[in-house]
């Protein structure tokens, strides 16, 4: 019994299969928002690289009067970058998984 049951299931499964390959499922991107989030990227990339060099270029002059500006630069640079990153992140996401 069990035996015929599974062939039957087999059977049913295949029949879905031949009736599903018909219909295909794309998954829609949205391009706009993509090209949207590659640009935030875009623009994350290069403070992700100044911030720490302005950053260790505040620690290399602290005898110079302008340190703690250079640094609070350098800080504001760091922050920038990683929030332009995870925005970037976050409207790709959005794009592709259309939330």
């Amino acid at each position: 019994m069990e035996v015929l049951e599974k062939r039957l299931t087999f059977l049913t499964l295949v029949q879905l299969n031949k009736v599903d390959s018909n219909f295909k499922l794309k998954m829609a991107t949205n391009k706009e928002l993509l090209n949207k989030g590659i640009k935030y990227l875009g623009g994350a990339l290069p403070l992700l690289f100044i911030g720490p060099a302005v950053i260790y270029n505040a620690f290399m002059n602290k005898d110079n009067v302008w340190h703690y500006l250079v640094l609070a630069f350098g800080i504001i640079f760091c922050i920038a970058g990683v929030y332009l990153a995870f925005l970037g992140l976050k409207i790709i996401m959005k794009s592709l998984f259309n939330d």
